[in-house]
């Protein structure tokens, strides 16, 4: 009795019984690029398996490390990334504008739609290639990618010309503010002020972490487009791609929605408002 008993004591493996759970996982993790987490957790959170079918995202990754699962360690973009750097805040040498320190403390609890981040993301760092103007709304995580000729402030400011009239009367509710750091192709960004309601904000030096959120998200761009590689290699279309690509994968931040799906409720508000 005693050796019966204890073949059936202690916890199974729910690995062998959730098999279709398991190939759930592994279509979305190679083909759409979901972290484990996403794919633990959208799975519930849009009804597509019961919570009794899926496995939690620590068994997940217990899995991957007892090579269960056909996914590696390697394959895990995130997991071998370790920041160790300690974060110093240094004051502005260059007075392009409003200083972050000045930028409201409501802004950093995200509770509130319409507060942006830029930056630029280099290819092959010569004169003649094109560069990325990225922009992260900061409460839906919503990511715009705007091809620009060159790292000039001429060029940011005119594509910034250009999403204004993109989105013409409403610009001023979209777009409240802007925070960017001290390079100076933004050196006309506060300019911005002048033609609009949207107050621009510049981070401290050398503090990517004043704009976390966009420097994130470029991170998710050089999935696609290594360091070193020339943006002029790449069609419109592959940008295109790489932003939908942002813009559609579940985010834990985000209840598991999608930044579409909170970005596009936003701006229904807004447009039912005017």
């Amino acid at each position: 009795a005693y050796q019966a008993h204890r073949k059936n004591c202690g916890r199974k493996s729910d690995f062998l019984r959730k098999t279709q759970f398991m190939r759930y996982v592994h279509k979305h993790f190679f083909k759409d690029g979901w972290s484990l987490d996403v794919c633990s957790n959208r799975a519930t959170a849009v009804g597509a398996f019961s919570s009794r079918d899926v496995v939690c995202t620590k068994t997940l990754y217990k899995y991957v490390d007892q090579g269960l699962l056909d996914i590696h360690n390697y394959d895990l973009p995130e997991k071998l990334k370790r920041n160790t750097k300690l974060h110093r805040i240094r004051k502005n040498k260059k007075k392009f504008g409003r200083s972050i320190e000045e930028r409201p403390k409501e802004i950093n609890k995200r509770n509130e739609f319409g507060h942006w981040e830029c930056d630029l993301v280099l290819g092959h760092k010569c004169k003649d290639d094109e560069v990325l103007l990225a922009l992260s709304e900061r409460m839906s995580r919503e990511f715009l990618i705007l091809r620009i000729p060159d790292k000039t402030s001429v060029s940011v400011m005119q594509a910034f010309k250009e999403l204004q009239r993109q989105y013409g009367e409403h610009w001023n509710n979209i777009f409240k503010t802007i925070t960017t750091d001290n390079g100076s192709e933004f050196a006309d960004l506060s300019n911005l002020e002048k033609a609009s309601n949207t107050l621009v904000y510049y981070a401290h030096p050398y503090t990517s972490c004043d704009k976390g959120t966009v420097e994130r998200h470029n991170g998710l761009i050089r999935r696609f487009i290594p360091k070193g590689e020339a943006i002029a290699n790449y069609s419109l279309q592959d940008i295109i791609n790489v932003e939908t690509w942002c813009n559609s994968l579940p985010r834990k931040i985000l209840a598991y929605h999608t930044p579409d799906e909170i970005f596009e409720r936003e701006l229904d508000l807004i447009y039912q408002a005017a």
